[in-house]
């Protein structure tokens, strides 16, 4: 049996402090959502923003937990609104999993949850369960990165995928031809979900290397940084070096109306050459100056 504690309206400022008491009362899980759908595209580096009014949901598998957790808390905070349900009994990983299927992009490369069989066994598969980092294809920045990769000739190029995240784009070039590819992150659980996708595909040191952005050297022939647009802009230097003369920097993590700003940010240092939009999103492929 599963019981669901639920905040309705929790202030952005409280809801990290509830989280805790919530953990402490002994619950499972703690989910924080969007209450009134509002977006947060641009968040400054090394933040984890809220919207203003959060939805905190827990899940206790014992009732009288979850009861003395609401009462706890209705009187720590008597005018929020607070629900107590029981939740069917499901197959909770089989309905999670279910959320995950096989996905093509462009011609030749799915992405598979391990679980799954690849629909088509002679295509470019590349097996990749969702985890700890951002990255199993279903949003549009990740999607467009992949339909490029898809079409690109990358037959012995070297790669840089700046920003690797779960190692979906590093991985997926690999497979798709790339000699070599160096996979770079600030944040270790990314470099270390790189790590294990590497290895549920096969793919070792050899092919790919895994690392901080401060120790990349050398240069590629083709950066792909699916980050957002501040960083782009302030990382326009560094890229530039870490690329070869006439080598292709492939971005995506912007919004359509800021393609604009990015072209003109990187004027003298890279030249537009292509363009692809999904959605809201866009991508844009440079030419090194």
């Amino acid at each position: 049996m599963w019981y669901q504690l639920q905040i309705e309206h929790c202030p952005r400022d409280e809801a990290e402090r509830v989280s805790d008491e919530l953990e402490e009362t002994g619950a499972l899980s703690i989910t924080l959502t969007d209450k009134n759908d509002d977006a947060i595209l641009e968040p400054e580096l090394g933040t984890m923003p809220l919207w203003p009014e959060v939805v905190v949901t827990a899940l206790y598998t014992d009732e009288e937990l979850a009861q003395h957790s609401k009462q706890i808390l209705e009187a720590r905070y008597p005018n929020w609104q607070f629900s107590l349900e029981l939740l069917a009994d499901q197959d909770w990983e089989r309905a999670w999993m279910d959320d995950f299927k096989p996905q093509q992009f462009g011609k030749r490369l799915w992405i598979c949850p391990s679980w799954s069989t690849p629909p088509d066994p002679y295509a470019v598969n590349l097996i990749l369960d969702p985890g700890l980092a951002f990255g199993t294809g279903t949003h549009p920045t990740t999607s467009l990165c992949l339909q490029w990769l898809d079409q690109a000739e990358l037959l012995n190029l070297k790669l840089i995928d700046y920003g690797c995240g779960s190692g979906i784009l590093a991985l997926a070039a690999l497979k798709l031809g790339a000699e070599k590819v160096s996979a770079v992150d600030i944040d270790p659980q990314a470099l270390q979900a790189t790590q294990n996708n590497a290895l549920s595909n096969g793919i070792d040191d050899t092919q790919l290397s895994i690392a901080y952005p401060s120790e990349l050297t050398g240069q590629a022939d083709v950066m792909i940084a699916n980050i957002l647009l501040s960083p782009l802009i302030a990382l326009r230097d560094s890229f530039h070096g870490l690329i070869k003369e006439r080598g292709l920097l492939v971005v995506s993590g912007i919004l359509r109306e800021q393609t604009a700003t990015l072209v003109e940010a990187y004027e003298g240092s890279f030249v537009q050459k292509h363009r692809m939009d999904l959605d809201d999103w866009s991508l844009l492929v440079f030419v090194r100056a």
